[in-house]
């Protein structure tokens, strides 16, 4: 099997942009989300967003690999017709608008 992400870290990456995101809204909104721990009746948009379930952060940490793994393998190739024998910034730039649509 090959070697993936640490689902710890990225489910520990998650709540803190979710965390960032629910303070942002609060600050523009005027809503305390953070006090509202989904309690029934709560508003959709005031809710702290969650992973509950494990299999579902393993399975982010498998997309978040294969994306990874395409764009590394995407800007070689483009670096390897440059004959280049590494992969640069621009490499990446130039293949990240095809590899967005296509995930």
């Amino acid at each position: 099997m090959e070697e993936t992400f640490d689902p710890d870290l990225i489910h520990a990456i998650f709540k803190l942009i979710w965390r960032r995101k629910a303070l942002e809204r609060e600050k523009n909104e005027g809503i305390d989300t953070m006090d509202a721990e989904g309690a029934p009746g709560t508003a959709k948009k005031a809710r702290p967003t969650s992973a509950a379930n494990a299999t579902a952060v393993k399975l982010s940490c498998e997309l978040l690999r294969i994306f990874i793994t395409e764009a590394i393998q995407r800007a070689a190739a483009i670096a390897e017709t440059e004959g280049l024998n590494h992969i640069e910034g621009t490499h990446l730039e130039r293949i990240l608008p095809q590899l967005l649509l296509d995930f």
